[in-house]
C-alpha cells in the first residue's frame, strides 16, 4: 500500500482580521504551507499528491485551480506524482479540449508524474455554473472519451450528443504513452462499481464511516473490474481512499495540537454543507440519519475520538498510525490518501505527521510484506 496526501486547502473561519484582509492573508498562508509540506512529501517517498477542485467552499475548500498548484509543485518536486483529484468533466464547468489541454501541459511539465481523477461535483456548484445535472453523468462520459481522443490523435474531431467539435490538432500531447492513468471519483457503491465497469482508478471519496462499509465498495469495484468494458486506453485497477490522518510521536502530542477541535470541524463542515446543499429536500429527521453525530454532539452525548476509536480516521503515534492503516491495506485499498492539512492544525504539526510517517510508518509498511514502493501505472 501506498500513501498519498489530499488537499482541498483547508482555510477555517474565523479569519483574522475584517474583510477581504483576513480571508486574503489566510488563504495565502494556506498555499505557502501546502507546497512547504508537499516538498517535504517529496523527499520522504510519498506517492501522489492529490488536489481537489472546488469553487464557493466557504472554510473547508478554497482550491479552484488545481492546474495551478500542480504547475507549481511541478517544478519545486522531484518524484511525487501529481494528481487531479479531480477535474470536473461537465461541459460547463470546462470545456473538454481546455481538460485536455491542461492535464497534457502538467504531465509534460512534471515529465509524466499526472494522475488525472474525473468527476462531477455537487449540486452547490453545478448550479452556479450551469450544469445540465441531469445528463451530468452522460457528460461525463463523452467528456472522457473526446479529451482521450484529443490526446492521442494527430487531428481530432468529435460529433457527440453533447460535444459537437470540428477537426483541430489539440496542443500539447502528454508525456505518458498513451495517456495518464484515469480515476472516477466515487462516494457511493453504485459510483463504485461504475468506475470499476469502465476501467478506471476508484478514488474513493467516502469518510468518516465504518471502514466495513469501505470494504463493500471496494468489493462492488474489483467485481466490476474483473471484467471491464474501459473507455480508455489505461486500465487502472486500482482502490485510492482518503481519511482524516494526524500522527506524532504521542498522543498527548496530537492532542496539544487540537487534533479533535480539527476533527469535529471538519465533519460539521461537511455535514452542514452537504445537509443544506445536497440533501434540501429532506427532512429535519432523514437529514439527522445521515448526519448523526450533529444531533449526538449538540446534546453532549458524542466525543470526536470516536471517529478514531473505530477506525474511521488515523490518529496517534507512528506504531498507532502504522495498525490503523494495515486494516485499510487489509481491505485491498492500494493508496490511502491522507488528509493531513484540516482544521486548525498548526503547520508545525502537519509537517511532523508527513516526517514521521515517511521516516516511520512507509517503511515499517515494507518491512511488513506491505508494498509501499513506487510502481508504474498498468
Amino acid at each position: 500500500m501506498k500513501l498519498d496526501l489530499l488537499y482541498e486547502i483547508d482555510v477555517p473561519k474565523p479569519w483574522a482580521k475584517p474583510h477581504p484582509y483576513g480571508q486574503r492573508e489566510a488563504e495565502q498562508r494556506a498555499y505557502r504551507e501546502a507546497l512547504e509540506q508537499i516538498k517535504l512529501a517529496d523527499k520522504l517517498g510519498f506517492h501522489t499528491t492529490w488536489h481537489v477542485e472546488h469553487h464557493f467552499r466557504e472554510g473547508r475548500s478554497h482550491s479552484p485551480a488545481p492546474e495551478v498548484i500542480i504547475g507549481a509543485l511541478s517544478q519545486c518536486t522531484e518524484q511525487i506524482r501529481l494528481g487531479f483529484g479531480v477535474t470536473l468533466m461537465p461541459h460547463a464547468f470546462t470545456p473538454p479540449m481546455r481538460v485536455a489541454e491542461k492535464v497534457a501541459t502538467a504531465d509534460i511539465l512534471s515529465r509524466g508524474r499526472v494522475e488525472w481523477g474525473t468527476g462531477r461535483s455537487t449540486p452547490m456548484e453545478q448550479t452556479a455554473f450551469g450544469v445540465d445535472r441531469e445528463n451530468s453523468r452522460e457528460q461525463w462520459e463523452e467528456a472522457i472519451e473526446a479529451v482521450v481522443g484529443m490526446w492521442e490523435s494527430e487531428y481530432f474531431e468529435y460529433h457527440g450528443k453533447y460535444l459537437d467539435f470540428p477537426r483541430r490538432m489539440v496542443t500539447p500531447k502528454p508525456v505518458q504513452d498513451p495517456h495518464p492513468p484515469c480515476w472516477m471519483a466515487a462516494t457511493s457503491e453504485g459510483s463504485s462499481a461504475v468506475a470499476g465497469e469502465k476501467g478506471l482508478g476508484l478514488l474513493s471519496f467516502s469518510i468518516l464511516q465504518p471502514i466495513q462499509k469501505m470494504a463493500e465498495h471496494i468489493r462492488l469495484y474489483r467485481a466490476a473490474a474483473a471484467d471491464p468494458k474501459p473507455i480508455t486506453r489505461v486500465t487502472t485497477n486500482r482502490v485510492a481512499a482518503y481519511t482524516l490522518v494526524h500522527c506524532e510521536e504521542s498522543m498527548a502530542k496530537c492532542e496539544e495540537s487540537g487534533i479533535w477541535d480539527s476533527v469535529w470541524w471538519w465533519y460539521k463542515n461537511i455535514a452542514e454543507f452537504t445537509a443544506e446543499w445536497e440533501l434540501p429536500h429532506l427532512s429535519q429527521e432523514e437529514r439527522d440519519k445521515v448526519f448523526p453525530y450533529l444531533m449526538q454532539q449538540a446534546d453532549g452525548n458524542f466525543d470526536p475520538k470516536s471517529f478514531n476509536d473505530h477506525d474511521m480516521i488515523v490518529v496517534g503515534d507512528p506504531e498507532q498510525c502504522y495498525t490503523k492503516m494495515l486494516k485499510y491495506a487489509e481491505l485491498g485499498v492500494d493508496q490511502l490518501i491522507c488528509y493531513v492539512q484540516f482544521g486548525y492544525l498548526p503547520h508545525e504539526s502537519v509537517m511532523k505527521t508527513i516526517e514521521l510517517l515517511g521516516k516511520e510508518v512507509l517503511p515499517a509498511l515494507a518491512k511488513e510484506g506491505v508494498d509501499a514502493t513506487l510502481k508504474p501505472a498498468s
